[in-house]
């Protein structure tokens, strides 16, 4: 018998976890039809970063759309332990050239695609596959020192650059903005990123779709939705305090 630190309650934490994205859910229904918009349209990646491979089971039929990692080892570690199941599996943080082989291929979409040479070797391991790997362009919005991610400005050269590779599609865009000291304090940046992603797939690249933009996280989703986003990142928000 387990002892009882080391008790492990698959059934609660399951319904913790679907409780949390109903609440969620719930929230994204409010913020969707005060901007007019249908909630359907929004989809959740639920960011399981730190989180077990048991944890993540648990998850399953808990209703969001996707999980998404920030690490490519903890990423490739969970899928051989068979831990997102059949869900869509998002590659969410910072992707190393010298890792695009064991990635490619074997995620839904690539959310940080933020260098012509990365969106280069993307296309290279594509093609070799015989694939079309979709990707985001990552927008440093706010143009903080400490954060990935193209300026605005950069963006569109990127996609038109991108449009001309073959294995790779432009599905939108992703941002992370400041950690929000109040509850509409990125709303300019968020209104900055959805004019981007529509002034970018109004010139109607090839490759390059503009149908994803993936802004707001556990602090900000509401603000992001009302401004535009139709994909979300949430880890504490549906899993609880991390694991560190």
């Amino acid at each position: 018998m387990k002892s009882k630190s080391n008790y492990f309650d698959a059934e609660a934490i399951a319904n913790q976890i679907t409780e949390n994205v109903k609440r969620i859910r719930e929230k994204i229904e409010k913020g969707a039809i005060d901007a007019g918009r249908n909630p359907d349209e929004i989809s959740i990646v639920a960011v399981t970063k730190t989180y077990s491979s048991d944890v993540i089971r648990c998850s399953h039929m808990c209703g969001f759309d996707a999980y998404g990692e920030n690490r490519v080892q903890e990423l490739l570690e969970k899928q051989c332990e068979g831990a997102y199941g059949t869900t869509p599996v998002h590659m969410i943080g910072t992707l190393q050239s010298n890792k695009v082989n064991k990635v490619v291929g074997k995620v839904a979409l690539v959310q940080s695609v933020d260098s012509t040479r990365l969106a280069r070797r993307i296309s290279k391991r594509a093609t070799e596959l015989g694939i079309t790997q979709d990707v985001l362009i990552q927008v440093n919005i706010a143009e903080e020192l400490t954060k990935s991610g193209l300026k605005p400005g950069e963006t569109e050269e990127l996609c038109a650059e991108i449009s001309e590779m073959g294995g790779v599609n432009v599905r939108g865009l992703m941002a992370i903005p400041p950690i929000p000291e109040k509850d509409d304090s990125n709303f300019k940046h968020f209104l900055k990123m959805h004019k981007l992603l529509v002034d970018i797939r109004g010139k109607k690249y090839d490759n390059v779709s503009m149908d994803i933009l993936s802004m707001g996280m556990s602090g900000d989703f509401e603000a992001a939705i009302a401004c535009g986003s139709n994909m979300i990142r949430l880890g504490q928000a549906i899993f609880g305090a991390r694991n560190q």
